[in-house]
């Protein structure tokens, strides 16, 4: 309850406290987006400063606003009156949120990193990343996918949000979100079916930008969807965040876990730790409850021994989640009971009470 006497303006904007910005996840009260508050014979007027020209939040922000305000007893109406922030405004909430960093993952952050990996191409990598992120954000947690495969990129669609386009304000970049993960791709700066053909040095640029420019906010776990294969990103990954821990995915198949093994080499060659392997794949349930090995058996067993790691989790062939990546509807929601999704369900409460280590990080702790 307010305090008794309060003045109507101050309860306005004490209501506005419960606004949020659905791109920055921060009240805009502490973004500085409320300009002037002020209530005339129960008439509120209230100014707010968007981002940007054409802020897509925009229609949303407002809507909150009027009902935040409404909700104030003794108002009778509701007036927003919309202007932009300058340059300088929007510089010093640039500022505010990125601070002095170059990287918002470096070795001070206690963002859990992991990278997806695997030696080939159609082990339903990119399918597991998505998933397993969803899937973590129903667990509350905080969390973040950065679609490495640049060549490949598949992760907004799998996600609904194919055709997403980030917003800018300044130098720094917001991500879309799709089912409370924040999400970025090279899909979502090239159009239609564009085909990217780079070379080294431009993929190294890439991926440190999504690492440097893009905000993503505090995050507990960020998922780095990578190519197949050992080759450029892989290494520059290594060099960007070494700290990374990778999860190997193969299939059932000995060839495809032999190849898989090879990525978790070359992660360890770069500084980074395999933490163990996914097998996709593992088998097609049928109607009688036999199992049939479309793709063999004993494959991701073999890879985590050869690479002495655990395997993490088994998941099925599932029709269900193929179907649910067609439609950009992950399968751990639409479908939770599918045996699939229950796997993925367990491996992200497997993955979501992992220890984070301290070593070396910078605590913020002085002595008094």
């Amino acid at each position: 309850m307010p305090p008794a006497g309060e003045p109507l303006d101050d309860r306005v904007r004490t209501a506005l406290t419960s606004v949020i910005d659905p791109e920055l996840r921060r009240p805009i009260t502490e973004l500085d987006m409320v300009g002037g508050v002020s209530v005339v014979g129960g008439v509120a007027t209230v100014g707010i400063k968007l981002t940007i020209v054409g802020c897509p939040a925009a229609d949303s922000i407002e809507r909150d606003v009027r009902l935040a305000a409404a909700s104030v007893e003794g108002i009778s109406d509701v007036v927003v009156d919309v202007t932009v922030m300058t340059k300088a405004e929007r510089d010093a909430l640039t500022l505010r949120l990125r601070g002095s960093r170059t990287a918002q993952f470096g070795h001070d952050s206690l963002t859990r990193i992991y990278a997806i990996t695997s030696g080939k191409g159609g082990v339903g990598k990119s399918t597991l990343t998505a998933n397993l992120g969803v899937a973590l954000a129903a667990r509350g947690l905080r969390v973040g996918i950065v679609d490495a495969d640049v060549f490949g990129f598949s992760i907004p669609g799998l996600l609904g949000i194919a055709g997403a386009k980030p917003t800018q304000v300044g130098d720094m970049i917001l991500p879309p979100v799709a089912h409370s993960v924040k999400v970025i791709s090279i899909g979502m700066f090239v159009e239609g079916s564009t085909a990217v053909s780079w070379r080294g040095p431009m993929l190294h640029r890439t991926l440190q930008q999504f690492l440097t420019d893009v905000f993503f906010g505090d995050l507990d776990v960020l998922l780095l969807d990578l190519p197949p294969g050992t080759g450029d990103i892989a290494i520059s990954l290594g060099q960007l965040l070494p700290q990374a821990e990778v999860i190997v995915v193969t299939t059932p198949q000995a060839a495809a876990a032999e190849v898989a093994e090879r990525s978790g080499i070359v992660a360890r060659q770069t500084g980074q730790r395999v933490i163990g392997v996914i097998e996709n794949m593992t088998g097609l349930v049928q109607g009688d409850g036999s199992i049939l090995n479309l793709f063999g058996s004993g494959g991701g067993a073999d890879a985590a021994a050869r690479l002495e790691v655990p395997v993490l989790a088994s998941i099925p062939l599932s029709m269900a989640l193929r179907e649910g990546g067609d439609a950009g509807l992950p399968v751990v929601l639409s479908r939770p009971e599918d045996p699939a999704a229950d796997a993925i369900i367990a491996l992200a409460a497997q993955l979501a009470v992992r220890e984070r280590g301290l070593s070396g990080k910078k605590l913020g702790l002085s002595p008094s």
